[in-house]
């Protein structure tokens, strides 16, 4: 069932939608300078070395390595990484993204669950962030792989908070209740940026209300079986959008009930990817955080370090999740 089908397209002014720049044309843009606040230190540290020590030898690899995450020392030392399910080729071609890209991507690893699961224990994380590419070619988009993999973790460690950052399933509620059944306890999924942009920055495949849907009723699911749920978005500024846009956008995702959003800076992987327009300042992400806080998200994280999956916005799921954990056992 297509969530698209069955939700109002929001009151919001009738605009032009920005065009898809090809590969060939974004070649020709060079490459901006990065100012001085995004230059990045090397990772180290003594939480670094081991959980990398340990993910070698158990042959993972997580996102904050393959993204190359400014913010990486940071989370392992506070007890929290983001693992990559699904394998590592996408079905979509979003035009911000590195991920290399198939019509048909290799066939999903049965002892991937397990496997992640086991690492995850024992590595003694305690909020952990579930993502995968895009697996259109899979009749469930790829859900019950990401479900049998929370109730792995949960097996292995019910303290372990669990965070699914989850693809759009093409509307498919279904596959929507499948995630919110496994037990996770946040429910992200980014919009990625303005209303828009949309069409130029993500697969065609993806769409804004689409997104903001599933979000919803991954909420409206869980309350009505009994459960809250956190949901989360991020959006990339420097794409191209206007501050009335993001105004726009804080407006929608509230709308559409989302408890926390994160803010921060994109960032060109190569010359065939989307240019970067502009640079907000440090102090500009101060601005956007406060405005979107009047909103009345549970959090904002914004900086131009700021990942979809960071350490701040983390550490207050995890205290808001250990906080209902402990109102659950004094109620029962």
């Amino acid at each position: 069932m297509a969530i698209t089908q069955e939700l109002p397209i929001l009151d919001t002014p009738a605009r032009a939608t920005a065009r898809p720049l090809s590969p060939s044309k974004a070649r020709e843009i060079l490459q901006s300078k990065k100012p001085e606040w995004l230059k990045i230190r090397p990772p180290g540290g003594e939480s670094y070395t081991r959980i990398k020590g340990l993910l070698r030898e158990r042959g993972l690899h997580t996102v904050c390595e393959e993204a190359h995450c400014p913010n990486v020392s940071e989370c392992w030392a506070s007890g929290t990484a983001t693992f990559m399910l699904g394998g590592d080729t996408c079905t979509r071609a979003c035009r911000f993204c590195a991920v290399k890209t198939a019509r048909i991507p290799p066939p999903l690893d049965p002892k991937e669950p397990h496997h992640v699961a086991e690492s995850i224990a024992a590595l003694q994380l305690k909020y952990v962030v579930l993502t995968s590419v895009d697996r259109d070619d899979l009749k469930d988009g790829g859900a019950n792989h990401f479900a049998e993999t929370i109730r792995e973790i949960k097996r292995l460690d019910p303290s372990i908070a669990v965070e699914a950052l989850v693809p759009d399933f093409r509307g498919d509620t279904e596959a929507v209740k499948i995630i919110v059944d496994s037990g996770l306890d946040v429910y992200a999924h980014n919009i990625e940026t303005v209303k828009r942009l949309q069409y130029r920055v993500r697969d065609p495949r993806a769409a804004y209300e689409q997104s903001l849907g599933t979000l919803r009723f991954a909420k409206e699911y869980a309350r009505a079986n009994g459960r809250e749920l956190y949901t989360k978005s991020a959006v990339m500024l420097g794409l191209g959008e206007t501050d009335a846009e993001l105004s726009e956008a804080f407006d929608d995702l509230r709308t559409y009930d989302v408890d926390v959003l994160t803010l921060g800076q994109y960032l060109r992987p190569s010359l065939s990817h989307l240019p970067v327009e502009r640079f907000p300042t440090p102090d500009d992400f101060i601005r956007y955080g406060k405005e979107a806080e009047s909103k009345g998200f549970l959090y904002v994280a914004s900086g131009p370090m700021v990942r979809s999956s960071y350490k701040a916005a983390e550490l207050f799921l995890k205290g808001k999740v250990s906080q209902r954990r402990e109102h659950a056992i004094q109620t029962s």
